[in-house]
């Protein structure tokens, strides 16, 4: 049987269009593919926004921030050391932006001024931090995105 041009370029469109579609199914199917938003409420969270700025302003008013050393045992967030460890409470947020189902979210309780974040609850990659916590009715923010 001969085929024309026409008849073979027909059957190229065809067959890469076919081509195209089956990548397009399989990506909109499969779950290891799903993308989320990285925050499911993104707009209550943007109206949020000032605050978040006003308590990073009173971090860097503090003699000493917040600071964070990786060891064998896990992240290790050291608070300032002039303030009453009692008095401090909120939460540490670990964001991972490549698997939502990996986010941690801790409620801060010290013993000293160190808390450890374990091992074994982290993969290597990297990671969103985001702590916000109170000390004396003062709100403060620490931000900062790692690689572990």
């Amino acid at each position: 049987m001969k085929v024309n041009w026409g008849t073979a370029i027909v059957i190229a469109f065809i067959g890469f269009i076919g081509f195209i579609m089956y990548f397009v199914v399989n990506m909109a199917t499969d779950d290891k593919y799903d993308h989320d938003l990285v925050v499911e409420d993104y707009y209550q969270q943007e109206l949020a926004f000032q605050t978040d700025i006003d308590k990073e302003k009173n971090a860097k008013k503090l003699a000493t921030n917040i600071t964070w050393k990786k060891t064998n045992e896990g992240i290790v967030f050291t608070f300032p050391q002039e303030l009453n460890i009692e008095n401090i409470q909120g939460t540490v947020f670990l964001y991972r932006p490549s698997n939502k189902h990996l986010d941690i979210e801790t409620p801060i309780s010290l013993s000293n001024h160190n808390l450890l974040i374990p091992d074994n609850r982290l993969l290597d990659g990297r990671w969103n931090i985001k702590i916000d916590w109170q000390h004396n009715n003062q709100s403060y923010l620490f931000k900062e995105a790692i690689t572990y």
